[in-house]
C-alpha cells in the first residue's frame, strides 16, 4: 500500500477523506463478515488489479479483460462455496498465468495473474482458519500501520533517501518509522490472541510491503503514469492501495503455516 499522496489541491480533501472512509468500512464489514462476503470483495480487487496491471504492462483492453477472464476461473474455485483457499487453487492460478503469457504472448500478462492471484488466495485463506479475523487483520493492519509510520517519520525526520530514482519522497527515516510502527501494532494484538512468533515476523513483513510499495512505483514510473488506476477518486487504482499488502499476504499465510497455526 503506497504512502498517502499530498492532495494536488485542498478541494481534494473532501473526496480522499470520503472515499477513504467507505474503503475502511467495506473492507472491514468484509472482514469481520469472513466467508462469502470476504471472498467476494477480495475477488473483485483482484479482478481490478489485474486489469490496472495490464494497462501498467501496455496491455490492450481485450487483453486485459481476457486476463479478468482467466484469473475469475481459480478465483471462483477459491469460494467457500466451491473448494475453497487449498493447493488446488494454486495450480490454477498458475495454470491462468501460462494460459494469459501463451494465448497474448505478454510473459508480463501471465506473471500478473501469479502476482495478483496468489495475494487474494493468501488473504482468503488466512480468513478461513480457526482464528481467521485476527489473523487476516494482523496481515492487512500491519501495512496500514506501515504506511502510517513511515509516512510522519520521513515527514518529521526527513534524511537520506531510500529510492530517489524510484520513488523521491521516501527515506530511510520512513523505512524505519514504518518497520517500528508495523512492529508496535503486532505487539498491541498480543492480548488478543496473536501468537508471538507472528510478531517477531512482523516486522520483515514491514520491510515486503516497503519492497511491494517501490516496485509498483518503478512499474508506474516505467509507464509513465502517476496512479495505476482511476476507479477511487483522490486515491488512485486499487494496486495503488493494496501494493503493500500484495507481497505481505503470501509471505504471512506461508508463515501461518510454517508455524503450524492453520
Amino acid at each position: 500500500m503506497s504512502e498517502p499522496r499530498p492532495p494536488r489541491r485542498n478541494a481534494d480533501l473532501p473526496v480522499r477523506a470520503a472515499v477513504g472512509l467507505a474503503l475502511i468500512l467495506v473492507a472491514g464489514l468484509a472482514l469481520w463478515l469472513g466467508g462469502f462476503a470476504f471472498w467476494l470483495l477480495a475477488t473483485i480487487a483482484g479482478l481490478i488489479m489485474i486489469h490496472e496491471w495490464g494497462g501498467l504492462h501496455g496491455a490492450s483492453l481485450s487483453q486485459r479483460r481476457l486476463a479478468q477472464y482467466g484469473l475469475m476461473v481459480p478465483l471462483a474455485i477459491l469460494s467457500p462455496w466451491a473448494a475453497g483457499p487449498g493447493f488446488l487453487v494454486v495450480g490454477l492460478i498458475l495454470g491462468a498465468g501460462f494460459f494469459l503469457a501463451s494465448v497474448t504472448r505478454s510473459g508480463a500478462l501471465g506473471a500478473g495473474a501469479v502476482y495478483v492471484g496468489i495475494p487474494v488466495l493468501a488473504l482468503v485463506f488466512l480468513r478461513a482458519q480457526e482464528h481467521g479475523l485476527l489473523l487476516a487483520f494482523w496481515a492487512m493492519a500491519l501495512v496500514w500501520a506501515c504506511d502510517i509510520g513511515a509516512y510522519f517519520a520521513g515527514r518529521a525526520i526527513g534524511g537520506p533517501k531510500l529510492a530517489p530514482a524510484i520513488s523521491p519522497n521516501k527515506t530511510w527515516a520512513g523505512l524505519i518509522g514504518g518497520v517500528l510502527s508495523a512492529a508496535l501494532f503486532a505487539a498491541i494484538l498480543i492480548p488478543a490472541g496473536l501468537d508471538p512468533m507472528l510478531v517477531v515476523a512482523t516486522p520483515l513483513l514491514a520491510v515486503l510491503a516497503q519492497a511491494g510499495d517501490l516496485y509498483e512505483s518503478h512499474l508506474k514510473r516505467r509507464a509513465g503514469v502517476k496512479d495505476s488506476g482511476t476507479i477511487l477518486p483522490g486515491h488512485g487504482g486499487v494496486l495503488d492501495r493494496l501494493d503493500g499488502l500484495v507481497p505481505v499476504a503470501p509471505a504471512a499465510a506461508l508463515i501461518v503455516l510454517l508455524q503450524g497455526l492453520a
